[in-house]
């Protein structure tokens, strides 16, 4: 931390805001940043000039167009987004639950890609969530296959918190779930991001054979009894094998 720029790690905060907030008043920015009403005046100043914020009439502030440019760039340049969409939506014809798209970025998942249902009773994701990678089955299945280096150096630094009823928080019974979600090629998760949910999921993996993201079929664990988990998980597999294939992965064949 020491060698980072703490007004930038700071306009990085005031940025975040808006993730979850369409549109924040000065005051507002303050209250929910905690930082300085002085840093705060100069960071709003600097952020809007070069585009990042626009202010309203009202004075309020939302994202400027410059992250539209952006984000635009990055979704084009996310080729397995391209090429998971048309087998996702398949997969979501087929199911008709929420199919989610996943990958890593550092101690967290990321969600790149959603398709809702059709239901009206569903799970509310939105593209650029995120969650830790231990909780929830389409983080989890990335943890599964990551290298044994990196598992263990994960495994040995997290602390793991409850978010739902179904968290695993136990480190034990963490790896117990890592080794049969290997063994299994699928991961189930139930309440562990949001309470009377269920998830599952299987592995993407690229032209090396490494794991590049997860995809996951969601939704109320009323629609996920037994009889549908078995079929959900087998479509999940199949999804995720169809996305592998299309990046270049053998499956099958040792890489």
């Amino acid at each position: 931390m020491q060698n980072k720029n703490k007004t930038v790690i700071k306009s990085k905060d005031i940025l975040t805001l808006f993730i979850t907030y369409p549109k924040l008043s000065f005051n507002e920015i303050i209250s929910l940043s905690g930082v300085p009403k002085t840093s705060v005046h100069r960071m709003l100043g600097s952020l809007e000039d070069m585009g990042f914020l626009e202010k309203d009439e009202e004075g309020k502030y939302s994202l400027g167009l410059l992250f539209l440019q952006f984000g635009q760039l990055v979704a084009d340049r996310l080729d397995i987004r391209q090429v998971a969409l048309p087998i996702m939506r398949t997969l979501r014809e087929e199911v008709d639950e929420a199919i989610n798209l996943i990958i890593q970025d550092g101690n967290e998942a990321i969600y790149i890609e959603k398709l809702d249902t059709n239901h009206p009773v569903r799970l509310y994701t939105a593209i650029g969530r995120r969650s830790p990678l231990y909780a929830g089955a389409c983080s989890r299945i990335i943890l599964a296959y990551l290298s044994e280096e990196e598992k263990e150096k994960y495994l040995e630094e997290v602390i793991l918190e409850p978010i739902g009823e179904g968290t695993i928080t136990d480190k034990n019974e963490l790896r117990y779930q890592l080794e049969e979600t290997c063994k299994n090629g699928y991961t189930v998760s139930k309440s562990e991001l949001e309470n009377y949910t269920v998830s599952v999921s299987a592995p993407i993996f690229d032209h090396e054979g490494k794991i590049i993201a997860g995809i996951s079929i969601a939704g109320p664990e009323v629609r996920f009894q037994e009889e549908k988990l078995d079929l959900f998980i087998q479509k999940v597999k199949e999804g995720a094998n169809a996305i592998s294939v299309k990046l270049g992965y053998k499956v099958g064949v040792p890489q």
